[in-house]
């Protein structure tokens, strides 16, 4: 890790460390996957013990123990072992922990219930994410039992267990220039596989043609991969929000919806765009798609501090639902379409999400019971859509099966808004210049 790098997670720790008072804070790495019998999925860091640490291997705790004589950051590790190694690649190991990820001590993970307790014991509350880890959440629950017994005695330890989350979470939610410069990273990523996309869909491809190309642009660019499994939609398929399966045959002239984002240096990029494969919009499509596009317009228009979280969703629901009506999807009152949630049968999701290290990001959406005020440094998206069912009877039959969805990062700033994704392609003469390439 450089210097620059170290500075950031020192400075995340201390902020941690300052909230937690006088407790002590575990945190655990994520747990190994198996995929397949003896096959492990490649693995990846649980997002809150990387962002204060950088430390990327399993097997891991950190510990925070606030002006703790022995020091107020220790890590448990695996230990160096040169044939596990030749296997798996390098470990830091304990001196490692210290000297490349700042740890002021380190032990092996086998000296986890050994050492733990010294710590536990002289705290006054404890913080762990009680989760996935139903090993260690067992063995944390008994390490608190057991100083029940020492509290009475000396009149010292935990009285409660407590979420870290919440803390480590609100500081994840507003970005600090080294993650907006990754997401930035990421979404340039994301920028050239989606021009590629719609420059090489093509009547006769598989959309899991399609999915490969997108691949081979996030990591051919020197992204870690896709940050979410990648939609890639033709067709009717468009209209399944989560389609995966990415198994279809494509035709000339069918929409195809693609909802992806490269992940570089753990921050994500989420950048849906929809176009016609291999040729124009057909008239049906260009009046859905002109109706999305300014809805989504309308929905970014709208983001800056101050501003509500779901004002985006409101402005981008309101476009929705007029361009619905004036399209003969819907009749009646725009008004009474939304309170009554009319629309939800061609308009089912919110418009908006965080974005960061998770793809659907941590923070809350909701304060003290009301809609979270916008603040600079938040990244959300602002992704509407129309989905028109292959068999929605009501619907003009010219519009049954076509699924639209247009999707954008924005960083919310002091002046306003910035659109972190500007520069992919959506406006409708950009967009068929590259299908018709």
């Amino acid at each position: 890790m450089d210097g620059a790098a170290a500075e950031i997670f020192k400075r995340r720790r201390q902020r941690f460390i300052k909230a937690i008072g006088e407790a002590v804070a575990v945190l655990p790495s994520a747990p190994v996957a198996i995929r397949s019998r003896d096959v492990e999925f490649i693995y990846h860091q649980d997002h809150d013990l990387y962002y204060l640490t950088g430390f990327p291997e399993p097997e891991a705790i950190a510990l925070f123990a606030p002006g703790h004589p022995d020091g107020e950051f220790i890590m448990f590790v695996r230990p160096r072992d040169k044939e596990r190694e030749t296997w798996t690649g390098r470990r830091a190991g304990v001196e490692g922990a210290m000297t490349d990820f700042g740890a002021d001590k380190a032990f092996t993970i086998d000296e986890l219930g050994e050492i733990l307790p010294r710590y536990i014991r002289e705290a006054a509350e404890v913080y762990y994410p009680l989760g996935a880890n139903e090993r260690l959440n067992a063995q944390i629950l008994d390490m608190l039992r057991a100083t029940e017994q020492y509290r009475q005695r000396v009149g010292t330890g935990p009285t409660a267990l407590l979420d870290p989350r919440e803390i480590i979470h609100e500081n994840r939610l507003f970005k600090e220039p080294a993650e907006i410069a990754a997401m930035r990273r990421a979404i340039g990523i994301s920028d050239l596989a989606h021009r590629r996309a719609m420059e090489s869909a093509r009547d006769g491809m598989g959309e899991w043609e399609v999915e490969a190309l997108l691949n081979y642009c996030f990591r051919s660019q020197g992204g870690s991969g896709a940050a979410y499994p990648s939609i890639v939609a033709s067709g009717a398929n468009a209209t399944i929000l989560h389609y995966i399966n990415n198994d279809r045959v494509m035709r000339r002239g069918d929409l195809l919806l693609i909802d992806a984002g490269s992940e570089y240096d753990f921050y994500a990029s989420d950048i849906t765009r929809t176009f016609p494969v291999g040729s124009r919009f057909s008239k049906a499509q260009s009046d859905l798609y002109a109706v999305v596009l300014q809805a989504q317009l309308d929905g970014i228009e709208s983001v800056a501090p101050g501003v509500t979280f779901d004002r985006p969703h409101e402005a981008a629901l309101r476009t929705l639902v007029e361009g619905m009506k004036s399209t003969g999807l819907l009749t009646g009152s725009t008004d009474e379409i939304i309170a009554t949630g009319a629309y939800r049968r061609f308009y089912m999701h919110r418009t908006s999400h965080w974005l960061g290290m998770d793809v659907h990001d941590v923070g809350l959406y909701r304060v003290d019971g009301e809609s979270r005020r916008l603040e600079p440094g938040m990244v959300l998206t602002v992704e509407p859509g129309i989905y028109v069912s292959a068999d929605e009877e009501d619907a003009p039959p010219e519009m049954r099966g076509i699924g639209i969805r247009i999707e954008d990062d924005v960083l919310v700033t002091k002046g306003g808004h910035e659109v972190l994704s500007a520069a992919i392609p959506k406006r409708l003469a950009e967009v068929e210049a590259l299908t018709t390439a």
